[in-house]
C-alpha cells in the first residue's frame, strides 16, 4: 500500500508566539509545517518547498501579507498556492477587500477558532492531494503512451518499409494501388502518435518544445504541398510568396503546422474551390495564409483550437482525433507567434492566419486571445 506524501502547510507570522500557538493547533501527522517570521524568509521557504496552503499574518512589519501575497501571484511556482490571511481588527470591507484583490481566498480573524482553522487546513489538504493523484495519473498516461507509442513505431516502420517495396517492385496496377493505401493508412498512424506525444507534452510541460534554426517558409511550404499533393492529385493548392521567406524557427514544428492547417482544408474544406497559401509579412514578422472553401458555423469557431474538437458535433471516421488545429496553435505559442481563424458565410471561405517573429522568442502555450492590432490581409 502506497504510503501518503505528507503535506506541507505555510504559516507566516512575526510573532514567535503565535506560530507556536498555530503550530500547536495544526500539528498532525500527514502535516509538515513551515514556519516564517517574515514575508523574505517565506519566499526563501517556497523557492524549495510545494505547499498545499499559505496562512499569512497581515500586519508584519518591512513586508506585510499583502505585499507578500503579491509576489506569490507574479511567480509561476507559487501562483496557485491557496492564501488565507490572519489578521486581528481588520474586519471592515476595504482591507478584505484588499486582500482578495492581492489573492487571498479567504480570512481568517484573530483569536482564531480552532475548529474553523481545522476545518478550512483539511479542505484544502485534501483538495491540494486530490490535484497531485490528477497529475500523478496524467505522468503515468504520459509514460505508457510513450512506451507504447515506441513500440508502435518500430512494427509501422516495418509495414511502411513494405508497402513501399511493394509500391516500386511491382507492375500490377492493383497492387501497387493497394501499397499505396496501406503506406497512407501507417503514416496517418504515425502523425495521431506524434500528436497525442503532442498534446501530453502541452498539457504537462508548459507547451510544446521548439528548437529553433534559420530556416526557409518557403522551402518548408514546397515540401509540405507537394506531399500532399501525391495523396491528393485531384486538388488544387497554390502557393504564394513575396518578401522575406527567411527566419529563426523550427522546421520540423512548421511543417507540421502547414501539414494540419492544409490536412484541415483537405478534410473540411470544398472540394470545387482551390486551397491558396500566401506568404508574406515584413522585416520583424512572417505572416502565413491558408484559405480554402467552406465556412466554419458561428458557434463552432469559438472552440476551434480546442483538442478533439473537429468542427463537427460528431467526427466522421477517418477524420482524426481532432488535435490538428489544436498543435497547430501549440507551436505558433511557443514560437512567440499568434494564430487566429476567420470564416465568412456570405463568402464562402475560411482562412487561417498566422503572425511569426522572425526571431521567435519561446513564450510557452498559453492559450491568449489575438491582440486587437493584429489584422489579416
Amino acid at each position: 500500500m502506497k504510503q501518503r506524501t505528507r503535506t506541507k502547510i505555510l504559516i507566516v507570522d512575526d510573532l514567535q508566539e503565535n506560530l507556536l500557538a498555530m503550530e500547536a493547533l495544526l500539528e498532525q501527522s500527514d502535516l509538515d509545517l513551515l514556519l516564517a517570521r517574515s514575508g523574505r524568509q517565506a519566499l526563501e521557504l517556497l523557492l524549495t518547498n510545494d505547499v498545499a496552503l499559505a496562512l499569512v499574518d497581515v500586519q508584519m512589519p518591512e513586508m506585510d501579507g499583502f505585499e507578500l501575497a503579491e509576489l506569490m501571484r507574479g511567480a509561476e511556482r507559487t501562483r496557485n498556492v491557496p492564501i488565507i490571511f490572519v489578521t486581528a481588527g481588520m474586519q471592515d470591507r476595504y482591507p478584505v477587500f484588499k486582500g482578495y484583490d492581492a489573492g487571498a481566498v479567504d480570512f481568517l480573524f484573530k483569536p482564531v477558532e480552532p475548529r474553523i482553522l481545522k476545518h478550512k487546513v483539511a479542505t484544502f489538504c485534501q483538495l491540494y492531494r486530490q490535484r497531485q493523484e490528477v497529475l500523478d495519473t496524467l505522468r503515468l498516461n504520459e509514460e505508457l503512451m510513450a512506451v507504447v507509442g515506441h513500440d508502435l513505431r518500430n512494427p509501422l516502420g516495418v509495414i511502411l518499409m513494405t508497402a513501399a517495396t511493394l509500391a516500386t517492385r511491382n507492375e500490377d496496377p492493383s497492387l501497387v494501388k493497394a501499397a499505396s493505401r496501406l503506406q497512407a493508412s501507417g503514416k496517418r498512424i504515425l502523425r495521431i502518435i506524434d500528436d497525442l506525444f503532442d498534446l501530453s507534452k502541452a498539457r504537462l510541460s508548459g507547451g510544446i518544445p521548439v528548437e529553433l534554426a534559420p530556416m526557409s517558409l518557403l522551402s518548408v511550404a514546397k515540401k509540405t504541398i507537394a506531399e500532399l499533393q501525391l495523396t491528393h492529385p485531384q486538388r488544387t493548392i497554390e502557393l504564394h510568396a513575396e518578401g522575406n521567406p527567411e527566419g529563426e524557427w523550427d522546421g520540423g514544428r512548421l511543417e507540421q503546422v502547414f501539414s494540419n492547417l492544409l490536412g484541415n482544408a483537405l478534410h473540411h474544406g470544398t472540394t470545387t474551390d482551390a486551397i491558396l497559401v500566401t506568404l508574406s509579412g515584413d522585416e520583424s514578422d512572417a505572416i502565413i495564409s491558408v484559405k480554402n472553401g467552406g465556412a466554419i458555423p458561428e458557434e463552432v469557431l469559438p472552440h476551434i483550437f480546442e483538442p478533439f474538437h473537429s468542427g463537427r458535433e460528431r467526427r466522421k471516421r477517418g477524420e482524426g482525433l481532432g488535435l490538428g488545429l489544436y498543435i497547430v496553435q501549440q507551436i505558433v505559442n511557443a514560437h512567440g507567434g499568434i494564430v487566429q481563424v476567420r470564416s465568412s458565410a456570405t463568402e464562402g471561405t475560411t482562412t487561417f492566419t498566422i503572425k511569426l517573429p522572425r526571431r521567435a522568442t519561446r513564450i510557452g502555450a498559453s492559450l491568449g486571445s489575438m491582440p486587437a492590432d493584429f489584422s489579416a490581409e
